[in-house]
């Protein structure tokens, strides 16, 4: 019996991330260990007692917010706040999360999207629309998670130190209507700002550009701290991690190439606006 109440226990745990099991297996050991209740933990960090039930059976993650202050009511001495990174990232589309933890190391990014606005310089509006849109369609708690982790990943434009970033979208991505008119005008507005960032370069490929070598597709390029190299691709919700020098230099090559043939920096900013 008790064998079979493990086994049971554990299919519930794998419907989940686990680290946000674990994170939630710590939360559980340091309220505990300070006598605290349920309730009272969630009086003192400003949750209520059915999300930190929630946080502590790993079924929803723990936003920062709540980690800085259950950091601070149960003295967990960081080991949550270590964890943080990697809880958020449990948020991302399971395809896209190898990728999102080279990226969180990057010294230099280089991205091309021929159809979208690159989600790093998306608004949370532009986010929100294209998660909502996803077919087979995502239940609402996924949109919402999927979103606020992208939006996340964002703090990659004001990291210490710098990492120089660099966005070539095709001028499709412009025009072609994501979500209401609203969304897509404070989406426009948003690159400009993006582009005003000192380490941020954004660059437009024209409509009429004729053939170019980034007709087959979107990619990244990225360094890391360690001065490795990658790219990334991605198509239908399948991504692939690429380290062959060899094949990372050719979209080296490409994206020079692509770079050469797009609008310059000025003339992008024009046309967006």
């Amino acid at each position: 019996m008790a064998n079979n109440s493990r086994t049971r226990r554990r299919d519930r745990d794998d419907d989940h991330p686990a680290i946000w099991v674990g994170y939630g297996k710590l939360v559980k050991l340091f309220r505990t260990k300070n006598g605290l209740t349920q309730q009272e933990l969630a009086d003192a960090v400003g949750y209520s007692c059915e999300q930190v039930a929630s946080i502590e059976q790993g079924r929803r993650p723990a936003k920062a917010s709540f980690t800085e202050a259950a950091e601070r009511v149960l003295g967990a001495g960081g080991v949550l706040a270590e964890l943080q990174e990697d809880v958020d990232r449990a948020k991302l589309p399971e395809f896209f999360q190898d990728f999102a933890g080279i990226e969180a190391e990057a010294v230099s990014r280089f991205d091309y999207d021929p159809l979208l606005v690159p989600g790093l310089v998306q608004t949370e509006g532009y986010a929100r629309a294209l998660f909502s849109s996803h077919y087979p369609p995502l239940d609402d708690v996924t949109v919402e998670l999927h979103t606020e982790a992208r939006l996340n990943r964002q703090k990659l434009l004001t990291k210490t130190p710098i990492v120089q970033l660099s966005f070539i979208i095709g001028e499709a991505a412009l025009t072609n209507p994501i979500g209401s008119s609203d969304v897509m005008r404070e989406q426009l507005q948003h690159l400009l700002k993006a582009s005003a960032l000192r380490n941020v370069e954004l660059q437009v490929i024209p409509a009429k550009a004729g053939y170019h070598p980034g007709l087959n597709g979107a990619f990244v390029l990225l360094e890391t701290l360690e001065h490795r190299h990658y790219g990334y691709t991605e198509a239908q919700e399948v991504g692939v991690v690429i380290s062959d020098p060899a094949k990372v230099s050719t979209l080296g090559l490409r994206y020079g190439k692509l770079r050469s043939q797009a609008l310059n920096v000025e003339e992008s900013a024009r046309l967006i606006e």
